[in-house]
């Protein structure tokens, strides 16, 4: 089985449109096994139960941001080491300064395209 094939990932985004054209993409890659939820504190929930290989989070949601989440999932035995891209149309350096600081593995500038997705993908998880 190819890595394609057996990645588990989870997509958290509160904007319906953006869950959407995220799993299309991932899709299009050929990443069949994904989830989504439009709540990152439910999210955390589910990923402390059930972990995946990869997060893709926007960074701005209500309640608990991209950054916020991970900060979560670092602090968490169970979810320390899942892989962790952020999307934001606004990477500023605070944003970058922080993501690193927090153990953020790549993040994608919107907009994206399906290509720009994989290779960020990619350098977190390895040739797809």
């Amino acid at each position: 089985m190819s890595l394609r094939e057996t990645l588990r990932v989870m997509v958290v985004d509160d904007m319906s449109v953006s869950r959407a054209l995220i799993s299309q993409s991932l899709d299009e890659i050929g990443i069949k096994n994904h989830v989504t939820e439009s709540d990152s504190r439910a999210a955390l929930g589910k990923l402390s139960a059930n972990p995946v290989h990869l997060v893709i989070s926007d960074m701005h949601m209500p309640g608990m941001s991209g950054l916020e989440l991970l900060a979560a999932l670092r602090q968490n035995r169970t979810t320390q080491r899942i892989g962790f891209i952020l999307i934001t149309g606004t990477p500023s350096p605070e944003v970058l300064r922080q993501g690193q600081e927090l153990g953020l593995n790549n993040l994608v500038r919107k907009p994206f395209t399906s290509v720009t997705l994989k290779s960020s993908i990619e350098r977190v998880v390895g040739k797809l």
